[in-house]
C-alpha cells in the first residue's frame, strides 16, 4: 500500500470526500433544533426544559409534544454514522492514507457543527422555525441522494465468520480491556469537551468577570483552534505509529492551558488565542484517537467496535452537562475549568494504557 498507484490515490480521496460530507451532514442536522428553541418557545409558549427524513417531519410538528418522537427519530439516524463512517473507511481506503481519512471526517463534523446555528437561526429568524427545518432537512436529502449515486464506493468488507455474531459474543469483545479503555477514553474526553463548548462563556463570565461577547467568541476560538487541530493532527497521524504519545502529549498540554486560563492570571486580551490553542492541542489529538481505536479492533469488527465506542461521546455528553451543571449552581465556576482540565488528565490514563492492552499479534 506503501506504492499506491494515482488511481487509487484518487479513489480513496473520492471515498474520503464521501464519508466526510455524510459526517459534515450529520452533524448540521444534530443542530439544527437548538437553536430554534428560542423560536419553539414564543411560539408555543413552553418552558426552557424542553435524521434528514425525521427533519423534516419535524417542520410539520403541529404542538411541540411531536418534537420528542421526531428528535429521537433524528437520534437513532444519527447513531448510524460512527460505525459505518469507520467501516468504510477502514476497508475502502489504504492504511497509509488513514490519517488524512480520520482528519477529514472530523473536520466535516466540526464545519456541520459550526454551520448548522447559523443556517437554522438565520432560516428561523428570517422566515419561521418550520422553513428552517424544511429546508435544512431538504438539503441533506439531496446530500443523501448524492451519496445513493456513489455507493459502490462506499462499502465494506462482510466478515467472514457474520452469521456467527451473537449478543454475548459482542459483550465479550466489548469487555476486552482495550475496547474498554477505548471507550472510557471517549467518555471522559467528551465530557470535557461538551464542559468547554457549553460552559464556557458562562464559565469565563462568572468565574473570571469576563465580559459575555468576550467569552463567547472564545468558545468560537476554540472550536476553529480545534477544526485546525484536526487538519494538523491528520498529518501528523501519518507520520508517527506512536498515535499514545500523539494523544497523550495533546490532552496533557490542553489540561495545563485550561488551569492557566483558571488561574486568572491570562490577561484578557489573551483569552480567545489562549482558547484557540486548547481547541489546536486538543483537536490534534483525533486522528491518532481513531487510530488507536482501529489498531485495538480485531478483524472483522470495525462496525461493532467503532459503534460501542463512540457511544461513550453520547453518554459524556449526557453526563457533562449535569455535574457542569452543579458546580455552576454552587457558584464554583472556575472549579469547571479545573474540572475539565482533570477529565483530560484522567483520558490519558486510559489512552496509554491502550497499547499495552491490545493482544499481540
Amino acid at each position: 500500500m506503501d506504492t499506491a498507484s494515482p488511481p487509487s490515490f484518487r479513489r480513496d480521496a473520492r471515498v474520503i470526500g464521501l464519508v466526510g460530507l455524510a459526517h459534515a451532514v450529520s452533524h448540521f442536522l444534530q443542530l439544527s433544533l437548538p437553536p430554534l428553541f428560542p423560536l419553539l418557545r414564543a411560539e408555543f409558549d413552553v418552558s426552557w426544559t424542553l435524521l434528514a427524513t425525521s427533519t423534516v417531519c419535524a417542520s410539520l410538528a403541529p404542538d411541540p409534544r411531536f418534537l420528542f418522537p421526531f428528535a429521537a427519530m433524528m437520534g437513532i439516524g444519527n447513531g448510524v454514522f460512527h460505525p459505518c463512517d469507520f467501516a468504510i473507511l477502514n476497508a475502502r481506503v489504504a492504511p497509509r492514507h488513514l490519517g488524512y481519512a480520520y482528519s477529514t471526517h472530523g473536520v466535516g463534523g466540526n464545519l456541520g457543527y459550526a454551520l448548522a446555528p447559523i443556517v437554522s437561526f438565520g432560516l428561523g429568524t428570517a422566515f419561521s422555525w418550520r422553513v428552517a427545518l424544511a429546508v435544512m432537512g431538504g438539503a441533506a436529502l439531496v446530500v443523501l441522494t448524492m451519496l445513493v449515486t456513489q455507493r459502490r464506493f462506499l462499502g465494506s468488507e462482510r466478515a467472514a465468520d457474520a452469521h456467527a455474531h451473537s449478543l454475548k459474543g459482542s459483550v465479550h469483545l466489548f469487555l476486552q480491556p482495550a475496547i474498554l479503555l477505548c471507550f472510557f477514553y471517549f467518555v471522559f474526553q467528551t465530557t470535557a469537551a461538551v464542559g468547554i463548548q457549553t460552559f464556557l462563556p458562562v464559565t469565563l463570565n462568572q468565574g473570571l468577570g469576563v465580559p459575555l461577547l468576550l467569552a463567547t467568541s472564545a468558545v468560537t476560538a476554540y472550536l476553529l483552534g480545534g477544526t485546525a487541530g484536526i487538519a494538523a493532527g491528520g498529518f501528523l497521524a501519518v507520520r508517527t505509529s506512536r498515535h499514545d504519545r500523539v494523544a497523550a502529549t495533546g490532552l496533557l498540554t490542553g489540561a495545563a492551558l485550561l488551569s492557566i486560563l483558571a488561574s486568572g492570571v491570562v490577561p484578557r486580551e489573551l483569552i480567545v488565542t489562549l482558547s484557540a490553542a486548547i481547541g489546536f492541542v486538543v483537536g490534534a489529538t483525533g486522528p491518532s484517537r481513531d487510530l488507536i481505536v482501529r489498531h485495538a479492533t480485531p478483524k472483522g469488527a470495525a462496525g461493532r467496535v467503532y459503534g460501542f465506542v463512540y457511544s461513550g461521546l453520547d453518554l459524556g455528553a449526557t453526563l457533562g452537562p449535569v455535574w457542569f451543571g452543579i458546580l455552576l449552581d454552587h457558584q464554583l465556576a472556575r472549579a469547571v475549568l479545573f474540572a475539565v482540565a482533570a477529565l483530560l488528565l484522567v483520558a490519558i490514563g486510559t489512552v496509554v494504557q491502550v497499547r499495552r492492552a491490545v493482544p499481540a499479534g
